[in-house]
């Protein structure tokens, strides 16, 4: 972060600080500041925040080296928020100041082919996330950087967590950034009024039977009471916003950029939606809430989620939150530096937010078993915009529905197994942008002495290092990931296990002129298979990858496709699962 007037990096924050001169009675509501902002190739307008007090802040940033300059406005027009201006150099970061944190390379947005992930510069990205829902909470203590040690254990801080991970390839988080009902309060964490209308549904917190705590130093989101008749001490206020909390939010944010992390920040978890809806100005107070999260965030190195829509019981139909949100955008805009918006969806952000909509980013979320790797493909087929599985199995899951013998040790070879299938069944069903990895105990932050899993513990899982090797997997070849389209039926058999399984299925990805094919078999899928729709008479030369260790082996002797069109594979090495090229000579 900058808070110079003279000269910065390109891509580095600048907070532009404004006094207010007016008492607001409620200033996040009654009142917006913004820049005028201009700069080579760039002219936009760029909306702030009420920060506490009489302060505002614009956080504004140079995508582009040269001069910029930028003028202040607000409504209503205030002495001190409106009228003010100033300017800026920006220079580029030397090569070397790049290789230390790639974020300096800019915003994320969609490769050319609009399949994958990339800097702004052109750098390619592959996502490899995790899900740190509980982030924004004291549940993960931010440190003196001096302390990052990696060490994980009860003294385990944010930058321990984020040092383990970054030396395991790592390069994004998972986080929502606003849990507005929950709190340890002695009343039970699934709450709903005598209508049905839902408080709150949140996690337990072990050892009780109340919601889990999820403030942090600077307190809870929003402020109480509430507005919800019965609960004013449950479900807040959500017209008044607690700065303090998010000013610790964006200490964490800071810390992950200045790692090179890339934050995903979902605004709000869904289980708000119906109180928030009913009690109050809906979608006038939805959209104010998205536009104050752009307006934060919006220039940091961020992925950006107007909601947390993993499950769609207990909340508002999607099709009701995209009104707030088509709101925020049609009145302020996308956010003004790039950022891309995305959602953690149940099954599908295409099944939840239709084609055309404000996704940039297409993800499957909370459907967990391989038969809804699918739902991928259909978003592949769909539309041109990258996708990832962003909340699959999740390593040690121990509430599964069908069939319950799923449940598995935590950290086995089976768990893993499960994980590897979520990795490369995804990636080869089209989402090709990466994936977002789980893991119980850290979802859902457990610290407590009665969790069924310490999240330090479960930082240590086997499944968390083998990650790193789907971007192994996948870039064998370079960037010709991104040609490759989801065509398992060329593959058989491919579903030779039930399809509430992780076992028994294969998966298959080509180019379009079939030149390069990648296969994935799960564990204990036939050790015999056929490739159909290949050529008479071509040649292809094969290599198996080993997900446990990420080892590529060395290629085998080239195979010839019959004339009958279908080629017979080399056997895999043994019954576990195998990634297999095959690459047209």
């Amino acid at each position: 972060m900058s808070t110079s007037n003279d000269r910065i990096k390109v891509w580095t924050r600048i907070d532009l600080t404004f006094r207010a001169s007016t008492k607001f009675n409620n200033p996040y509501a009654d009142a917006l500041v913004w820049v005028d902002l201009e700069g080579p190739d760039f002219s936009r307008r760029v909306y702030g925040f009420w920060n506490g007090g009489d302060e505002w802040v614009v956080r504004v940033l140079a995508n582009a080296p040269g001069e910029w300059h930028w003028t202040s406005g607000s409504s209503p027009k205030d002495a001190g928020l409106s009228g003010q201006s100033g300017r800026f150099v920006a220079e580029s970061w030397t090569a070397a100041e790049l290789d230390a944190n790639p974020n300096r390379r800019g915003m994320i947005g969609a490769s050319a082919n609009g399949r994958g992930l990339q800097y702004a510069d052109g750098t390619p990205f592959f996502l490899l996330g995790d899900t740190w829902w509980s982030l924004p909470s004291f549940r993960f203590p931010l440190a003196d950087k001096a302390t990052a040690t990696g060490t994980l254990g009860p003294q385990s801080t944010l930058n321990d967590y984020v040092a383990v991970r970054k030396a395991q390839g790592f390069n994004c988080v998972g986080l929502i950034a606003a849990q507005p009902a929950w709190a340890n309060d002695g009343k039970p964490n699934s709450l709903q009024m005598d209508d049905g209308t839902w408080v709150r549904a949140a996690w337990k917190q072990p050892g009780t039977q109340s919601a889990k705590d999820m403030h942090n130093e600077g307190g809870r989101p929003f402020e109480f009471p509430g507005k919800v008749p019965g609960f004013e001490d449950v479900f807040p206020d959500m017209d008044r916003i607690n700065p303090d909390y998010f000013k610790t939010l964006d200490r964490k944010i800071d810390y992950l950029n200045e790692q090179g992390m890339v934050p995903f920040i979902e605004i709000s978890r869904r289980d708000s939606g119906q109180c928030w809806q009913k009690f109050h100005d809906w979608p006038e107070s939805y959209a104010r809430y998205v536009q104050y999260m752009i307006a934060r965030y919006g220039a940091h190195i961020t992925l950006l989620s107007p909601i947390h829509y993993d499950y769609y019981e207990q909340t508002i139909p999607a099709e009701d939150y995209n009104v707030p949100i088509n709101l925020a955008i049609e009145r302020y805009g996308k956010p003004p530096f790039g950022t891309m918006l995305t959602a953690n969806p149940n099954p599908s952000t295409l099944v939840n937010f239709g084609t055309d909509s404000w996704i940039d980013l297409h993800q499957s979320g909370n459907v967990r078993e391989h038969y809804t790797y699918w739902y991928l493909t259909e978003m592949f087929e769909a539309e041109r915009k990258p996708a990832i599985n962003g909340e699959p199995y999740y390593a040690g899951l121990h509430q599964l529905g069908e069939p319950y013998p799923l449940r598995v040790p935590p950290d086995s070879e089976d768990d893993r197994i499960y994980v590897r299938s979520g990795l490369y069944g995804s990636f080869l069903s089209g989402g090709l942008a990466g994936f977002i990895y789980g893991a119980e105990g850290i979802w859902q932050s457990d610290v407590e002495p009665e969790s069924l899993h310490k999240m330090w513990d479960s930082f240590g899982w086997e499944s968390g290092n083998q990650v790193q090797h789907l971007k192994t997997f996948a870039t064998v070849e370079g960037q010709r990931y991104l040609e490759l389209t989801p065509c398992t039926e060329m593959v058989v058999p491919n579903k030779t296990g039930p399809g509430y399984a992780y076992k028994g299925w294969s998966y298959c990805a080509a180019t379009p002129d079939r030149s390069l094919i990648m296969l994935y078999f799960e564990a204990d899928a036939p050790m015999e298979a056929r490739l159909r729709g290949v050529r008479p008479g071509d040649r292809f030369l094969p290599r198996f990858f080993d997900p446990r260790n990420g080892n590529w082996h060395d290629p085998g002797e080239a195979i010839s496709v019959p004339r009958n069109g279908v080629l017979p594979l080399p056997p895999r090495p043994d019954a576990m699962d195998w990634g297999l090229m095959l690459q047209r000579l």
